[in-house]
Parts: structure tokens; sequence; C-alpha cells
């Protein structure tokens, strides 16, 4: 099998209103395709992230709660590449976003920091 990138990251929200409005209006991420599927109650909220990643936003009725700490077992964290730290770090506090400090990838040398989404979903910015 030959893979040629990520497609999407699925991502299922507590409130649908709040985090649409995290992702789009506080990440910058733009809306490709927005579906509200009756037979499930559920919206589906396709997201552009930078040049071909998507992030798909889905609500469900009363979705059952699951870890999300970084270090818990699953997807660990979701990170989005930034050419600024910090100036992206500047921009997520003046949107009210609580944000770790910064720390140095003892591996790559790169700068990175953590932060999280309405339901407490482990984001991260990666210092290209």
């Amino acid at each position: 099998m030959e893979t040629i990138g990520i497609h999407h990251t699925a991502i299922i929200c507590s409130n649908y209103e709040k985090s649409k409005k995290f992702y789009v209006e506080v990440l910058g991420f733009s809306i490709i395709q927005e579906t509200f599927r009756e037979e499930r109650n559920s919206y589906k909220l396709d997201l552009r992230v930078g040049i071909g990643a998507q992030i798909e936003l889905f609500s469900f009725p009363n979705p059952p709660q699951r870890l999300s700490h970084p270090e818990a077992c699953g997807l660990r964290h979701l990170a989005f590449a930034v050419k600024n730290i910090d100036e992206a770090v500047c921009y997520l506090k003046d949107q009210g976003v609580q944000v770790e400090n910064i720390r140095i990838d003892e591996i790559t040398g790169k700068r990175f920091t953590f932060f999280s989404d309405p339901d407490g979903l482990p984001l991260e910015i990666y210092e290209n």
C-alpha cells in the first residue's frame, strides 16, 4: 500500500456551534461543506486545514465522554504547523484560549506548545 498523505482527522464535539466557532473563527479553518444528517440528528462540517488536509467536525446527540489527555491511550493530540509560534501563541491568547508555555522538541530543536479545543481535545502548534 502506498499512502500519499493524511486526508482528514475526524472530531466529535459536544457543542456543535461552540466548536464550529472555535475551529472557523478562532483557528481560521475554512468551511468546505456543512451537512445536517437528519436521520442521525447530526451535523458534519468539513474544514480545510492548510493545503490538502481536512478536519471533519461531527455532532451527535449525547456523545460518550473520552479521555483526551495527551498521555491517554489512543489519539494523543492533533498538531498544526505554524510559521511563527510566538505570533500564533499571542493570537490564541488574544482569542481567550489558554496556551501552555512554549517548549523545545529535544529531538528536532523546534518549538511547540499545546492548547485545547472546547471539548478539551489536546491540540498542538509546532513551528515549522
